[in-house]
């Protein structure tokens, strides 16, 4: 698995952003290929309920990418509460992105429509930046990164 260590000499943008624990650089991102750690002791229902929400966000395309967003990287974390509302923090390849306008709705959706999910808040964040070590093994090898 390749190294997702992000990029830790990015300096956040204002001071607000320096306090906000969301954006601590020197967390490690989740990767598809197992359930991330602070879902390994999660009741069935939310692991469940992860899988799907998963499910309905790899059915999202970057328009330019022919990947899918959460293999892609875009989706850095997944919170379910126990009230089956659902936090959401995804990035795009970049702040300039084409597709700014449109991804972030679309994962904003998928996630509302799936099923056992009551609400949605989707934050979009350049912290850390994208980078293609964020990206599925999978999505790299159909890249040509690997």
């Amino acid at each position: 698995m390749p190294d997702t260590t992000p990029d830790t000499d990015a300096a956040p943008d204002t001071a607000s952003d320096a306090d906000d624990p969301r954006l601590d650089d020197s967390r490690e991102l989740e990767r598809p290929e197992t359930l991330p750690a602070h879902m390994q002791d999660a009741p069935d229902e939310h692991t469940e309920l992860y899988e799907r929400i998963v499910e309905s966000l790899s059915d999202i395309y970057d328009p330019e990418i022919p990947v899918n967003i959460f293999d892609l990287g875009l989706i850095y974390n997944i919170d379910i509460h126990d009230d089956a509302h659902v936090d959401v923090l995804m990035t795009l390849t970049a702040p300039n992105c084409p597709a700014a306008g449109i991804l972030p709705g679309q994962a904003e959706d998928a996630v509302r429509l799936t099923e056992g999910v009551k609400s949605v808040y989707l934050e979009l964040t350049f912290h850390p930046p994208f980078s293609p070590q964020m990206m599925s093994e999978e999505a790299q090898l159909e890249l040509g990164f690997m």
